[in-house]
């Protein structure tokens, strides 16, 4: 970055606040920072900061836009709302789907006139020699006194190093890349990963694949089938509190299971068609070996193997890294521990209780409004904060 030249504060669009990711997490900031705005116009308390959104995205919808067409929720509509407004009420079989939430964030970031600026690919974030940050960006630089990261990991997926991958023949692809079972009519697919979205897919391909193999590590770990999302935010919330006020947990939701049974998965695990295999230890030219000499010949592998978080943007800043992510306060899991004025949301439990779920990220986007108008009180001559949030 040192060889960029400087780009003076007036060449630069200036917010106050520059929210970074436009999905789940992105518009419960924004629906906080507008609060403050209709609150401030309405004549209670002082001005509100300013603030934008960016979204790498062509159209609103965050990381669902991006699913394959059978997923659903782990919980009721009713049970999984952002703050301000309800998810409309699913009409279909199950759970929404994931297209219904795409139609809920995009008619909420209408509702509130929420200013996201999309599609827009942030290169990198700098500190300004002025103070605050300079957010580089393909459209242009932002200047701002507060960065709020809400990128979430859909565009980071992990895949492990296995032997032999790169003289295997077939497709593969990262659950970033599956849309239907179309594809692969008539197939050999391996599915890998014991979470989530390895279940729903290996459930979701047993009706058109020749073969379904779901390899995972260790045995299936299902969730109790009464639970659902409802319960699942409320467990994760109690195993959170309870160590950061240094007290014994009750146990998070790891300690129930990995794998919510949704119906399709329910039903494919009843039916006796959903049995997972040990994870093989190679590849060869035409699929796949085990340590005990079994081979299996496949056409594709699909790697359901999880994210990291998308914060290759902060690089420039040097944070200080935990073994989940930049390290944060304790007392406010949002905030940057080492960097004033840098804020994180939505990427998991790190930073907020179940803050990577619907439910969930509410709580965690309030504090962080919060904390950024008492940090911009603070350190900003021309802002004064507006007041709490009710």
């Amino acid at each position: 970055m040192a060889d960029r030249p400087a780009i003076p504060r007036r060449a630069a669009r200036e917010v106050d606040v520059l929210v970074i990711g436009g999905g789940q997490a992105g518009l419960a900031a924004g629906f906080y920072l507008h609060r403050l705005a209709r609150d401030a116009a309405r004549g209670r308390g002082g001005p509100a900061p300013s603030f934008a959104i960016l979204d790498a995205n062509d159209r609103p919808g965050g990381a669902w836009q991006h699913y394959w067409d059978t997923l659903e929720l782990f919980s009721p509509a009713a049970y999984s709302s952002l703050p301000g407004v309800r998810m409309p009420a699913w009409a279909g079989e199950g759970n929404p789907s994931a297209e219904h939430v795409v139609s809920y964030l995009t008619a909420y970031e209408h509702r509130y006139g929420l200013p996201v600026h999309r599609p827009v690919t942030v290169h990198a974030v700098e500190d300004h020699p002025d103070g605050g940050y300079l957010t580089r960006t393909d459209r242009g630089t932002w200047t701002s006194q507060a960065v709020i990261n809400a990128t979430g990991s859909w565009r980071r997926p992990f895949v492990p190093r296995i032997l032999g991958a790169e003289q295997f023949t077939g497709q593969q692809l990262h659950t970033t890349g599956y849309r239907s079972r179309k594809p692969f009519a008539g197939q050999r697919v391996v599915v890998v990963g014991g979470g989530n979205s390895g279940a729903q897919i290996a459930a979701d391909l047993l009706p058109a694949a020749a073969q379904v193999t779901w390899a995972t590590r260790r045995p299936p770990r299902y969730l109790p089938d009464d639970l659902d999302g409802r319960a699942l935010f409320a467990v994760a919330t109690e195993h959170v509190q309870a160590v950061r006020r240094g007290k014994p947990s009750p146990g998070g939701v790891g300690s129930l299971g990995d794998i919510v049974a949704v119906p399709p998965v329910r039903a494919a695990r009843d039916a006796g068609r959903l049995q997972a295999a040990p994870m093989f230890s190679g590849f060869t030219a035409t699929g796949m070996q085990w340590d005990d000499g079994r081979e299996l010949e496949v056409d594709a592998v699909i790697w359901c193997t999880g994210f990291r978080p998308d914060l290759g943007h902060l690089r420039p800043l040097g944070l200080a890294m935990d073994t989940t992510g930049p390290a944060t306060d304790t007392d406010l899991p949002t905030r940057s521990r080492d960097r004033s004025g840098m804020f994180f949301l939505g990427y998991g439990d790190w930073c907020g209780p179940a803050s990577a779920t619907l439910i969930g990220v509410g709580a965690p986007a309030r504090a962080a409004v919060t904390a950024v108008t008492e940090h911009l009180a603070r350190t900003s001559q021309a802002w004064a904060p507006s007041g709490r949030l009710g």
